[in-house]
């Protein structure tokens, strides 16, 4: 009986002492992210042009370079698709139509399937570059959360 009202109770809010807002810099820093990945998602494409040639050869550097410039214009689109869906729900008023939003979505996803395919049926070195191109984006994120923790350890010494 004692466990049941102990389970029944809510547990007691947080004194405000116990927040501790931030600098109230987080939306500039979450905004100066995206341009950052952006420009790692170039910088990879780069690095990762010579050992594309080394494993395929010009076939596969060709999908590479292709699926890298499908991973860019992608996650782009991604992040004008997030804007305006965020913008969407924030402001009653907005342009954008909640339909044209989602058709946004599905359509980048069907251009990269339609690719892939065209790819695949023509060369398998070249599919195989194209899905090197298509995983830039994973290495730009993991750089950029390198970089994000050594901002977090740097600012607490």
């Amino acid at each position: 009986m004692n466990e049941r009202k102990h389970l029944d109770e809510s547990p007691e809010p947080l004194p405000p002492e116990s927040f501790q807002p931030g600098s109230g810099d987080e939306p500039a820093i979450y905004e100066r992210m995206i341009p950052r990945v952006l420009r790692n998602i170039l910088v990879a494409s780069v690095l990762f042009v010579g050992p594309a040639f080394w494993f395929y050869r010009w076939a596969g550097v060709i999908g590479f370079a292709f699926g890298a410039a499908v991973s860019y214009v992608n996650f782009h689109s991604l992040k004008r698709g997030v804007e305006g869906l965020a913008d969407r729900i924030v402001n009653q008023n907005s342009r954008e139509k909640g339909g044209r939003i989602v058709l946004r979505f599905v359509v980048r996803y069907g251009l990269v399937a339609v690719a892939a395919y065209a790819i695949f049926k023509s060369s398998s070195l070249a599919f195989r570059g194209f899905l090197w191109g298509l995983c830039v984006p994973v290495a730009a994120l993991m750089a950029e959360a390198v970089w994000e923790g050594y901002v977090a350890f740097r600012r607490e010494s």
